[in-house]
């Protein structure tokens, strides 16, 4: 006999292997089948979800094209803000205040301008050009009505736009004023002595390392920076008087530098009336309803400030293993 024969149960395969190898087979692939689909789907649905968010994100884009909104030929207050720093690379620069206003002076249902004011200040460059500009349009369109109401504080160029206005609305406890002129630095020279640090600058033109924190003061640098402050305060002074007129009170501390509140202001001449911006829009423009022409922040300026805050919340979470409370 053969050597099979003498061995059956090693020459032959367990009956039904090869059915069960069938039928593992065919489960390992209707799972791999079942998983592709199940991986298409949600394919498709994070491409759908990806182009919603692409359009969104080029509307907003757009958006800010089409222009501030238009009271549809409705009689209106027009309402620009100035909110926070005047300065370039902020919201309350005065490319965007500027454009704000000519906007509403361009609408045909503006029944006056309201400048509704927050600000500690700014540039006193980007201040004068907004005054200029509140002034040229007076000059275009006598007819129209440019108010300032303040809220928390005007001061320093906050108050240089203001003081361009018909008239200036404050609350009793808002603060007003600071008509000067600052420059800051600081000194290290006796710290770098103690800690023995030798500074080496290397200059073309005398005072070109005006105000050097790491060099003592030079008292010629330092008269004709002092020269330019007084320069730019009496710019500041004039803009005021001009603005103002004989409704200013002057006393010796009016150009001081020193704030006041809404209430005190009012008597020195600085402001001119107590009211909010609803009271001014329905009792003085005699328009209650109120349109904002403030330029909206675009896109990428948007997207830029969440980035930031996610790195610095990252950036929070990942030193101290703290994770940083949202908003903040």
């Amino acid at each position: 006999m053969s050597e099979d024969s003498e061995n059956p149960t090693e020459a032959r395969p367990p009956r039904g292997s090869s059915s069960w190898e069938r039928e593992t087979l065919e489960k390992v692939l209707l799972a791999a089948i079942t998983e592709q689909r199940r991986a298409r789907r949600w394919g498709i649905l994070f491409k759908a979800l990806l182009a919603i968010y692409a359009g969104i994100a080029l509307w907003l884009l757009a958006k800010p094209l089409e222009g501030p909104a238009i009271g549809g030929g409705k009689s209106h207050t027009a309402v620009v803000d100035v909110m926070g720093l005047i300065a370039p690379g902020q919201p309350a620069n005065a490319d965007n205040i500027i454009q704000g206003l000519r906007a509403a002076a361009e609408d045909a249902g503006t029944r006056g301008i309201v400048l509704r004011m927050n600000t500690p200040g700014g540039s006193p460059v980007q201040a004068a050009y907004v005054y200029e500009e509140i002034r040229r349009l007076k000059r275009l369109k006598p007819e129209l009505p440019i108010y300032a109401v303040v809220a928390d504080i005007c001061a320093s160029g906050g108050y240089y736009v203001a003081a361009a206005a018909d008239k200036i609305f404050v609350n009793n406890a808002s603060i007003v004023g600071s008509i000067g002129v600052i420059m800051g630095s600081f000194g290290f020279v006796e710290a770098m002595n103690k800690l023995g640090v030798e500074r080496r600058v290397l200059t073309a033109g005398a005072h070109k390392a005006i105000l050097d924190p790491f060099e003592p003061v030079d008292p010629v640098a330092k008269a004709h920076v002092q020269q330019m402050l007084d320069a730019v305060h009496r710019q500041f002074i004039a803009a005021v008087k001009q603005g103002r007129g004989e409704r200013l009170k002057e006393t010796p501390e009016l150009f001081s530098g020193l704030v006041w509140t809404g209430a005190d202001a009012i008597q020195l001449g600085l402001v001119d009336e107590l009211g909010d911006i609803r009271y001014v829009a329905e009792r003085v423009v005699g328009a209650k309803k109120m349109v904002n022409f403030t330029p909206e922040r675009s896109l990428m300026d948007r997207l830029t400030q969440r980035l930031g805050a996610a790195l610095g919340q990252a950036l929070v979470s990942a030193v101290t293993g703290f994770a940083a409370p949202p908003g903040e």
